[in-house]
């Protein structure tokens, strides 16, 4: 074995061995774990590969890729309504969350990274396409691709130069790149990093398929009855979406003293009790979202409503004045604004924000505002423009729109699911 081989399975073991170990007494890990035990004869079980018939397979980190990936799982299955397709996970926080995904024939966790798992995988599951969005780089499921001449994707890419593909130590993490047929990246700095290591011939820029997700999700969007009983016409609205406890920090002190001409609907990115149970100390005046239906609430004495249940946010985003989207306070940066700005809503972040190209630009055009402080949060409050900003942010996500169709046309003109 090549020595970076060796290492790799060594880094491999030990990663995968910790997750397990972890499982002792973590939950999450428990389900990482627990969901791959025996993945091969359930697969079997679930799905054999018509002969007459193509397959897809994409892989996700997480919900949020999934979510990204999404548009063209359903384009495909518009346009190629016989194709079999496979999804799989990385992590629990997507998986236990769509498993019960109707548009896809299996959804499983994706098997450790080993040449047998790998092998074995594509053996069962025998797919004409591979799609792996944004991210999530395995050595052996792409050398397998690759052995077996699979077509293989990378969708909605996005590259930094601090990534191990751009450093003199960084071949191993190249040499995966090149197992792709095709790279359709967010942006222009992606692809002259991508040329910057000779890996261009393959490179299409052609936007991030998250805008047409947004739209999509917006296009088909429905009232909540629940919601707008909880309401107050004459009420400016703040939406906080995907919340951590530094976000929640900074809202706590701004709701008390502007409860007379705002209300706040908080939807946590954690809706585990432990986590609602804080939050309904730290906003006193709470009403829980699973309250909403006891008839006899008087719903005017609340300011404050948290949402104890997932699904809802992208929803929630239309009812606002404001949004806030949180997570920025974490070294990650925050989770999704464009689901937001899509309403036409400004909005406001924690301070990291510079991994997300959408978040810089929405920054610079004025459709979207970062605060290190509480005060910072206040007066950021008292200065936007709502209209105006909301309008520019509705504007950046129509124009950013197509990379789905991008894709879908590269997939036709290539003829890679059309049986011959």
């Amino acid at each position: 074995l090549h020595p970076v081989i060796l290492f790799y399975n060594i880094f491999l073991k030990i990663y995968f061995g910790v997750i397990k170990l972890a499982g002792t007494w973590n939950p999450k890990a428990r389900r990482w774990a627990n969901g791959r035990k025996n993945w091969q004869r359930q697969l079997q079980q679930q799905f054999q590969p018509h002969k007459n018939k193509q397959t897809v397979w994409m892989h996700c980190a997480s919900l949020g890729e999934f979510e990204q990936g999404r548009p063209i799982l359903q384009k495909i299955k518009t346009q190629f309504p016989d194709c079999n397709i496979v999804v799989t996970f990385f992590s629990p926080s997507g998986y236990e969350i769509r498993k019960n995904y109707t548009g896809a024939d299996v959804v499983m966790y994706l098997p450790e990274d080993s040449q047998k798992n790998a092998a074995a995988f594509l053996n069962i599951v025998q797919p004409t396409l591979a799609i792996f969005v944004k991210y999530e780089f395995w050595h052996y499921y792409l050398s397998e691709l690759n052995k077996q001449k699979i077509e293989t994707i990378l969708v909605s890419g996005i590259f930094r130069n601090s990534q191990p593909f751009f450093k003199w130590w960084g071949g191993f993490h190249k040499n995966m790149l090149l197992n792709f047929s095709r790279l359709f990246v967010q942006n222009q700095s992606s692809a002259s990093l991508l040329a910057s290591i000779n890996i261009q011939k393959n490179v299409t820029v052609c936007g991030d398929t998250r805008f047409d997700r947004v739209l999509e999700t917006a296009e088909q969007w429905q009232p909540i009855a629940a919601i707008e009983s909880f309401i107050q016409p004459h009420k400016k609205i703040l939406v906080a979406g995907s919340t951590w406890k530094k976000d929640e920090q900074l809202l706590a002190p701004w709701l008390e003293q502007h409860k007379n001409d705002w209300q706040l609907i908080i939807a946590p990115h954690e809706v585990d009790d432990e986590h609602i149970q804080q939050l309904q100390q730290c906003f006193s005046n709470a009403i829980l979202f699973s309250q909403l239906t006891t008839n006899d609430l008087i719903l005017s004495a609340y300011d404050c409503l948290l949402i104890n249940s997932i699904g809802q946010l992208s929803k929630l985003y239309k009812y606002a004045t404001v949004c806030y989207v949180g997570g920025g306070f974490n070294k990650s940066g925050h989770h999704n604004i464009l689901e937001a700005a899509v309403y036409g809503k400004a909005v406001i972040t924690g301070p990291n924000f510079q991994k997300f190209k959408e978040s810089v630009d929405l920054k610079s055009y004025g459709g979207s505002f970062t605060v290190s402080h509480a005060d910072a949060f206040a007066q950021t409050i008292k200065e936007i423009n709502f209209e105006t900003s909301g309008k520019i942010a509705a504007a950046y996500v129509q124009q950013q729109s197509g990379a789905t169709q991008s894709i879908m046309n590269y997939i036709q003109e290539k003829r890679l699911l059309t049986n011959a």
